[in-house]
C-alpha cells in the first residue's frame, strides 16, 4: 500500500505528461483548421500541418539527429518523438497565438465548431457548446490587445446603478412613443429651438425640460438634440486621431466621434437630473468588421426603467469616400436589448440590460442584421450564424409579416462592385443567391415599401462558397 502511494505522484505526472503530448496537438489543429475555415482558406492546409507537426517533422527532426547521438542514449526512440511533437506542437500553438491573438479568438469563437457544419441535435449542440466554452478561455488574451481609448471619459468616480432587466413596452405605429418609432421626426423643442436657448448645455437641456413633460419624450428630445446638431468627426475618426470628446468641447465644437456624443448626451440628463449614463465596448456594422469597432453609447432610466440609446448610429452614416452624410433616425432608440444586442456589446456584462447576458462569442456569431430590419416586423429564420458554409448557393429565410418589398445583392468580401441576387424585389419567405465561384461572398438585404421605390440597408450575412 505504501508502495502504491509513493509511485501516485509519479503516475500523475507522467499522465499529465501524455495528456499534454495527445492535446497539443488536437489543439493546434482545431485553432489552424478554425483559422482557415475563418478566412475560407483551402482545408488541405490544416492537414497538410497536422501531418507536418505529427509525426513527419518529429520523425525528421530525430534522424537529423541521429548522427549527433551516443550509441546508446537514456530515451528511448519513442520518448525522443514524443518529447519533440510536444516541444513543436506548443511553440506552434504560442507563434499562432502570439502573432495573431485577436484573429484566433475571434476564428474560434466564431467557427470553431466547423467540423460540427449540419450536424444538429443534443450531442452536437453539447460539443459546440464545450467547444466555445474552451475558446472563451482566450477572451482575456484578446482583451489584451483591444484597450477602448474612449474607457478615459466614463466617470469612475460615480457609482454605477445596476440596471434590472424588465418587460419592455414598446410604441404602436402612428403614436410617436416608444420603439420602433414610426413616422416621428425631431421632438418640436429641438426644431423650433430657439438660439438663445443655445448658449450651453444647461440652457438647452433646461429650455427642452421645459417644453416636454412626457419623461420618455424628454429623453427622445435630448438624443434629438444630439444626433441633430451633431456632425460626425469622419476625418479624424479613419486617421485615427481623437481631439477632446468632453461634453463641453463637444458642444462648443458641434463635432465629435461616438464619444463625444455620448458624454454631450449625458452631460444634458445631468443637467435637469436624467440619469443618462456613459457606457463603452464593441460594437460592428457588417461581416467584414465581425470583430467591430470600440464604440461608447448611452443608456437611460425612464420611469424606473432603463433603456439603451446610440446618438451617434441615429445621427447619419459615414463612409471613407465621401465622410459624414447627415440623416436623424430613431433606430437605436430605447430598442430592446435583443435588437440592441446584435451590433452593441458593452464592456460591463449587466449593461446588455438582459435577463441572461450573452459572452462575447455569441456576440459574434448573430448575423449582422439592422435595428430597422426587427423594426419593420422582420424576423431572421435561417442562417442563424454570421458566416455559413455553403456549396454553391446563398440561401436566406425569413419571417416578412408586414410584406415588405426585399431586394438582395452579394459581392465578394472587401470588393466595391456587387451583383443582384434576383432580378426584381420580392416579398417570399426565402431568399435565393447563387454565387458564381468559390469565395467568400458578402449577401445584403434592402428593404422597401413599395416593389420599385426606395430601399434601405437593414442587414447582411457572410457565406463561404467551397
Amino acid at each position: 500500500m505504501r508502495f502504491l502511494f509513493l509511485k501516485l505522484p509519479a503516475l500523475a505526472t507522467r499522465t499529465l505528461f501524455y495528456l499534454a503530448v495527445f492535446l497539443s496537438p488536437v489543439l493546434g489543429i482545431w485553432l489552424a483548421s478554425s483559422l482557415v475555415a475563418y478566412v475560407n482558406g483551402p482545408k488541405l492546409l490544416t492537414v497538410f500541418s497536422g501531418i507536418l507537426l505529427f509525426p513527419l517533422v518529429p520523425i525528421l527532426w530525430d534522424m537529423r539527429g541521429r548522427k549527433k547521438r551516443k550509441e546508446r542514449g537514456i530515451l528511448t526512440w519513442g520518448d525522443r518523438i514524443v518529447l519533440r511533437t510536444l516541444v513543436l506542437n506548443l511553440a506552434f500553438l504560442f507563434l499562432l497565438l502570439a502573432l495573431r491573438p485577436q484573429a484566433s479568438f475571434l476564428a474560434l469563437s466564431t467557427r470553431g465548431d466547423w467540423f460540427l457544419d449540419g450536424m444538429y441535435g443534443p450531442e452536437a449542440e453539447l460539443a459546440r457548446k464545450g467547444l466555445f466554452t474552451a475558446a472563451r478561455g482566450l477572451e482575456g488574451l484578446y482583451l489584451k490587445f483591444h484597450d477602448n481609448p474612449f474607457d478615459q471619459y466614463a466617470d469612475t468616480t460615480q457609482v454605477r446603478p445596476q440596471p434590472a432587466p424588465q418587460p419592455r413596452p414598446t410604441g404602436q405605429a402612428g403614436q410617436g412613443k416608444g420603439w420602433p418609432w414610426t413616422d416621428v421626426g425631431l421632438h418640436p423643442a429641438v426644431v423650433n429651438m430657439p438660439a438663445s436657448a443655445e448658449t450651453s448645455i444647461e440652457s438647452v437641456a433646461q429650455y427642452i425640460a421645459s417644453q416636454e413633460k412626457d419623461p420618455l419624450l424628454r429623453v427622445k428630445a435630448l438624443h434629438d438634440y444630439v444626433a441633430d446638431r451633431i456632425a460626425y468627426d469622419a476625418p479624424n475618426y479613419f486617421a485615427g486621431i481623437y481631439p477632446p470628446q468632453d461634453a463641453e468641447t463637444v458642444f462648443q465644437r458641434r463635432v465629435a466621434v461616438c464619444a463625444g456624443y455620448a458624454k454631450l448626451l449625458e452631460a444634458l440628463g445631468q443637467a435637469i437630473g436624467e440619469e443618462i449614463v456613459y457606457l463603452t465596448g464593441d460594437a460592428r456594422t457588417s461581416t467584414s468588421d465581425l470583430e467591430g469597432q470600440l464604440h461608447a453609447w448611452n443608456a437611460a432610466k425612464v420611469n424606473g426603467q432603463w433603456y439603451l440609446i446610440d446618438p451617434t448610429w441615429d445621427s447619419g452614416s459615414v463612409d471613407r469616400a465621401s465622410g459624414f452624410k447627415k440623416g436623424y433616425k430613431t433606430d437605436y432608440l430605447f430598442p430592446p436589448p435583443e435588437v440592441m444586442g446584435i451590433s452593441h456589446f458593452p464592456k460591463e456584462e449587466s449593461w446588455q440590460l438582459r435577463s441572461q447576458p450573452i459572452s462575447r462569442g455569441e456576440f459574434l456569431r448573430q448575423p449582422m442584421m439592422k435595428a430597422q430590419f426587427f423594426a419593420e416586423g422582420m424576423k431572421l429564420v435561417a442562417p442563424m450564424r454570421s458566416q455559413t458554409d455553403t456549396n454553391q448557393t446563398a440561401v436566406i429565410q425569413l419571417q416578412n409579416p408586414n410584406q415588405r418589398w426585399i431586394l438582395s445583392s452579394y459581392a465578394l468580401k472587401g470588393a466595391a462592385q456587387a451583383e443582384h441576387c434576383t432580378d426584381g424585389a420580392t416579398q417570399g419567405p426565402q431568399i435565393t443567391c447563387p454565387l458564381p465561384t468559390a469565395g467568400t461572398y458578402e449577401v445584403s438585404l434592402f428593404s422597401g415599401d413599395e416593389q420599385y421605390g426606395d430601399f434601405g440597408y437593414v442587414g447582411q450575412v457572410e457565406f463561404n462558397r467551397r
